[in-house]
């Protein structure tokens, strides 16, 4: 109980320092999560759809793919993606390790399989009576797809926040690919796991309440967004 309250007093002396370096931290997991969330919601949510609406061959070892890859262990995901932007690698030559750019494309990995399977499993149980539904009403496919999307929204704001978890908690893929250097790639859950192991246990409780919060306040409006829709 003593080190929660010495994290919370801590908390507030990190917000109130106007430290550069530790707005830095915060800035930049804020962008490295929302980069990552909007670019995975980009290709996940049509992907999902489709996969959900069409028929094709080899479906079932796609859908057996994707759920293999929404448990896949971060470490995994960042090795890959460090054997792809490594100096030997296939996109050695963009030397993007150890950027934000990295971190990324390491967290896109995570969360595109994510979001594409909340996706899919929802447009499969209701995907085609809503197709249906527009087709009766005279739609067209731009149109049938606009009604696809509003019925699913509920389903699909559900898995962004699943994926905009799943990105903001994640250490072992960004850490890997991103190196944790500070003031260029330190982002809270690496600085959690580093003061963890230096043992300053204050300051790590503290900047993990602020994680927290930042983690509540986004997905508050993403809620509130849900409730006005």
């Amino acid at each position: 109980m003593e080190y929660i309250m010495e994290g919370f007093k801590e908390a507030f002396k990190l917000l109130l320092s106007f430290d550069s370096e530790v707005y830095g931290i915060f800035l930049l997991t804020l962008y490295v999560t929302l980069m990552s969330t909007v670019i995975s919601t980009i290709i996940a949510v049509p992907l999902g759809i489709m996969i959900g609406l069409k028929k094709f061959k080899m479906k079932k070892a796609l859908i057996r793919l994707l759920y293999t890859l929404m448990s896949m262990p971060p470490v995994i995901a960042g090795l890959i993606v460090y054997l792809i932007l490594s100096r030997r690698g296939p996109l050695g030559e963009l030397q993007l390790l150890f950027t934000p750019a990295a971190m990324i494309i390491a967290q896109v990995t995570l969360v595109t399989p994510i979001i594409t399977g909340i996706v899919y499993n929802s447009t499969r149980d209701r995907g085609e009576s809503i197709r249906q539904l527009a087709h009766t009403m005279g739609a067209n496919k731009k149109q049938a797809f606009a009604l696809l999307i509003f019925e699913l929204r509920a389903d699909l704001l559900g898995a962004i926040v699943s994926g905009f978890g799943r990105a903001i908690s994640e250490v072992g893929a960004v850490m890997l690919v991103g190196g944790n250097i500070k003031g260029h790639t330190r982002v809270m859950t690496t600085s959690i796991a580093m003061l963890q192991s230096m043992g300053d246990y204050s300051q790590a409780i503290a900047i993990g309440i602020v994680l927290l919060l930042i983690s509540f306040g986004v997905n508050s409006i993403l809620y509130h967004s849900q409730q006005v829709n």
